[in-house]
């Protein structure tokens, strides 16, 4: 069974979060306040095999219909429900003139959630790119029954490098552009909309030993979500490094962060991040992402385990070791912890009527007291005036 680490931690707020791993399994961690905080796997979808290696993962969190994205180390791509697993539509990714192979795997998927949305029909259109460069932008019928969904014809097809392999693709929050990078690849940017480049970086420039570093980019993201110009990368040379396209082809910012390869970036919503989260890691990280709502942050890797920290703080909130290496990691953002909603509504209307009494019973009593206090305030009043004046005449007597 699953098991959490021996390290003393404070616990997480009430979230939910889908792993993958090398075996193909997904696993439901979950954290719940009458648990205190201590995240635990409740689910696990799927059987251990390992041509069923989880390569990419995306999901569209949203409240109604939400849809989850696998894509496998055989070409395979599930789409499924996020809430209980089910398989709602499957589509092979190799196609009569692509061979699929390790060497041609999936290295980029993305669910695009504004066609989704727009789309009158149950169908679902997703952006998948090789590690050979051939990109395509596919849309199939999401049913009830994986066997009665269809695929259509692929939208658009097209190759985003004439060499190189790509290891890292990411699509800006408007689904417009979208940006892939890898070994032997400069990063460059497509418009979706017409399938075409509209820009590609150059390398930095020569080192103080006049070398040059060798094209690796192992992990890309865009910075914001309203500018698509901004966006950062990491790579196998442990350089991360800020582009800007507005400004120039070369990185505007670079610079070296320890010194092993940087596998993972993830975009901070709350401004400039770069820094260590305190905590045992003993492997390989191979993912990072943040909640949508939350100030917390999850990894995963070749460790086996999934932590989540405190974005302030930068501390360990809890851990759970999953025994397979770890390929990604995805938040459910609309996860509501029912035990505090319900405790939520009995408590509430308590309150309420408690208040409603309180309000009811000084409506009551305060008119039936200002006459005994006001009629109090004229006697003592018309006394210590009597007082005075005996006062005042005594001492015209003792003064004759």
């Amino acid at each position: 069974m699953p098991r959490t680490t021996t390290v003393e931690c404070p616990g997480c707020p009430p979230l939910r979060a889908l792993t993958f791993d090398v075996l193909g399994l997904i696993k439901v961690i979950e954290a719940r306040t009458a648990q205190g905080g201590v995240t635990r796997v409740v689910e696990k979808w799927g059987e251990p095999d390992s041509s069923k290696c989880v390569l990419a993962a995306s999901i569209i969190d949203r409240k109604f219909d939400p849809l989850l994205a696998v894509a496998r180390k055989s070409g395979q791509i599930e789409i499924l429900n996020p809430l209980n697993g089910d398989v709602r539509a499957t589509v092979s990714n190799v196609s009569s003139t692509d061979i699929q192979s390790e060497e041609n795997a999936i290295a980029g998927l993305h669910l695009l959630a504004k066609q989704n949305l727009e789309s009158a029909s149950r169908s679902c259109s997703f952006l998948t790119c090789t590690t050979k460069g051939n990109a395509s932008i596919k849309s199939i019928e999401v049913t009830n029954s994986p066997t009665d969904s269809g695929c259509t014809a692929p939208l658009r097809t097209w190759n985003v490098c004439a060499a190189g392999n790509i290891l890292c693709s990411k699509v800006d929050a408007s689904e417009k552009y979208a940006l892939f990078g890898g070994k032997g690849v400069e990063l460059n940017v497509w418009d979706l909309d017409c399938c075409s480049k509209i820009w590609t970086a150059k390398s930095p420039h020569k080192n103080s030993l006049g070398i040059f570093s060798p094209t690796w980019f192992t992990s890309a993201t865009f910075l914001s979500k309203e500018d698509h110009r901004k966006f950062v990368a990491g790579t196998n040379c442990h350089q991360v490094r800020l582009y800007d396209i507005s400004a120039q082809r070369r990185p505007v910012m670079s610079f070296d962060f320890r010194e092993t390869p940087i596998k993972a970036v993830a975009e901070d919503i709350d401004g400039k991040l770069l820094g260590c989260f305190l905590g045992k890691c003993s492997g390989s990280i191979r993912s990072i992402t943040r909640h949508p709502e939350l100030p917390v942050l999850a990894s995963c890797g070749l460790d086996s385990y999934v932590r989540f920290w405190d974005i302030k703080t930068r501390q360990l909130l809890s851990a759970v070791f999953l025994k397979q290496h770890l390929t990604d990691v995805v938040f459910d953002s609309n996860f509501v912890d029912k035990e505090v909603a319900s405790a939520a509504d009995k408590v509430l209307p308590e309150e309420r009527t408690v208040v409603e009494l309180k309000t009811g019973e000084e409506q009551e009593t305060l008119p039936l007291k200002r006459p005994k206090s006001f009629s109090a305030s004229k006697d003592e009043r018309s006394k210590s005036k009597s007082k005075k004046r005996n006062k005042k005449l005594k001492s015209d007597i003792l003064d004759d």
